[in-house]
């Protein structure tokens, strides 16, 4: 293949879009990468019990396992996205394959759980790269107006690879020949096959500018500061209560750095996150209403498929699949309504109606428990998948038509560093609310059923080790308390719903850059 020069942006010279075949080409590339980045965070899910069994590990590291990587990526999201706005974008994206590749080796390799813990947070610097770089770059390539249909094929990814990731994990454990080393290993192939095909195919606009300043001591306050929460939701209610002097320390704590970062961002001359990017309208209200989509993503594959295999009994396999309604509806929806959006120019219908559509499918959530029909079931998550399917992408859309190309980094990588940050602290929380609600449960029903609670092991999830009428109790107890935090999801969303409707009703662009007029 004929390599072509990089189109150059300058002041006289407009950006020229790729045209359909360039963009294919390279958005093979970008679907690539994303889907192994993604599943990184998906796949580990169902091999944990047995990961941190072989490494020794304790009931803390089994927790920060993801952790690590949940809080280095959503820390390191808006960096990656300012550095794209201040260097090659296409090198960006090839730094952060190579950082997620590494990670994945050194994970894989891990003959500890402490040092499994240090590979993943490395790890997660990628993908915190990889998740905010793509859609930056795929912005980079092609106007408003007609990304909402190759926004479709960013959903349909998204939804494969958080929905098939428990499901690929499963398979990989149960496979003698494998091992769980190739939960980590399994990514490594396809992300250098990712990083040619971009080599050969990725073309997009490079800003030339030599007054390039890096904002170090904003970038180190957000990384702090946000680190720092979600360590404090990590740990709280485990091993401190909420209302002590450790929640005190590190509420108060990680206020005090996120205020420090605004002082410092209002006055750097190349912030990390463009203030007066974020007090728009609409960037403001999309982040709100990302917030509830981030839970929906995170918290949907996770609580879903603890709900089938510890409250119905049901395989990691076997639970893989019956989670397949929720990503049929975020494939079905994000390729749909991207081409709608196309041919209109309109976005703030379908993210009102998704918005609309997730409150719905977690209100069904909330009313289930562990006798509910699988039909009923199925439904509701096809609704919740629809209504992400609906609005997450076009949430990034509608704020990246607001903004020139030169802050389109910054401004890709806040909405998605906000849906991730909410995203992590609504699975924390939830998973807080729901092992409380299950231990009293299982305390209630021991009591009822006349089983002393001590020696019983009734907080185990490893069923197959209880008595029958122990394990009974355990089933329900999960299988009842699940309904309760989707309960508490769809409140939540209901400010998605909110946010979505204050939206600007906006036409997108056809041209890549803001009009200079």
């Amino acid at each position: 293949m004929t390599s072509t020069p990089e189109p150059v942006a300058t002041a006289h010279r407009a950006p020229v879009p790729m045209n359909h075949r360039q963009i294919m080409e390279a958005l093979s590339g970008l679907l690539l990468v994303l889907f192994v980045a993604m599943l990184s965070g998906t796949v580990v899910s169902t091999a944990l019990p047995q990961i941190i069994g072989a490494l020794d590990g304790s009931q803390t590291q089994y927790t920060w396992v993801v952790t690590a990587t949940l809080l280095t990526a959503t820390a390191s999201t808006p960096i990656w996205g300012k550095l794209a706005d201040l260097f090659d974008k296409k090198t960006m994206v090839q730094a952060a394959i190579v950082v997620f590749a590494v990670g994945s080796v050194v994970s894989g390799f891990a003959q500890s759980a402490g040092q499994l813990i240090a590979a993943r947070a490395f790890q997660g610097i990628g993908v915190g790269g990889l998740q905010a770089l793509v859609q930056v770059v795929i912005a980079a390539m092609i106007p408003p107006r007609e990304r909402g249909r190759y926004n479709g094929y960013l959903g349909a990814v998204m939804a494969v690879a958080t929905v098939g990731g428990p499901l690929l994990g499963g398979l990989i454990v149960d496979t003698s020949w494998l091992g769980w080393r190739w939960c980590f290993f399994i990514g490594v192939p396809v992300a250098l096959i990712a990083l040619v095909v971009l080599q050969a195919t990725l073309k997009v606009p490079s800003v030339r500018r030599t007054d390039v300043k890096i904002d170090y001591l904003g970038a180190g306050l957000i990384a702090a500061g946000v680190s720092l929460l979600l360590v404090w939701i990590s740990f709280v209610d485990d091993s401190f209560a909420w209302i002590s002097w450790q929640s005190g320390a590190m509420v108060g704590g990680s206020v005090a750095l996120l205020a420090l970062a605004v002082f410092v961002e209002s006055r750097a001359a190349e912030p990390v996150v463009p203030l007066g990017i974020v007090r728009q309208r609409t960037t403001a209200l999309a982040i709100l209403a990302s917030v509830a989509v981030g839970m929906a993503m995170f918290g949907g594959a996770v609580f879903l498929g603890q709900y089938f295999q510890i409250g119905r009994g049901y395989t990691p396999t076997e639970a893989g699949l019956l989670t397949i309604p929720m990503m049929a509806g975020v494939l079905g929806t994000s390729v749909v309504s991207g081409r709608l959006i196309t041919r209109s120019g309109r976005v703030k219908p379908y993210i009102v109606t998704g918005a609309v559509v997730l409150v719905a499918g977690f209100a069904l959530l909330g009313v289930v428990d562990h006798e509910t029909s699988l039909v009923f079931v199925g439904g509701a998550m096809l609704l919740v998948g629809a209504g992400v399917g609906m609005s997450m992408q076009n949430l990034v859309l509608a704020v990246q038509n607001t903004v020139p190309l030169r802050d389109i980094g910054a401004a890709s990588a806040t909405v998605a560093f906000f849906r991730s940050l909410g995203g992590t602290i609504g699975v924390s929380v939830l998973g807080a609310v729901l092992a409380r609600d299950v231990a009293d449960r299982i305390t209630d029903g021991l009591r009822q059923a006349g089983i002393p609670a001590s020696g019983t092991s009734g907080g185990s999830l490893n069923l197959n080790a209880l008595p029958e009428s122990v394990r009974h109790i355990v089933r329900a107890a999960y299988g009842d308390s699940t309904g309760h935090i989707f309960t508490i999801s769809a409140c939540i969303a209901v400010v998605g719903v909110v946010a979505a409707l204050l939206l600007k009703p906006i036409v997108l662009r056809s041209s890549l850059d803001l009009d200079k007029g």
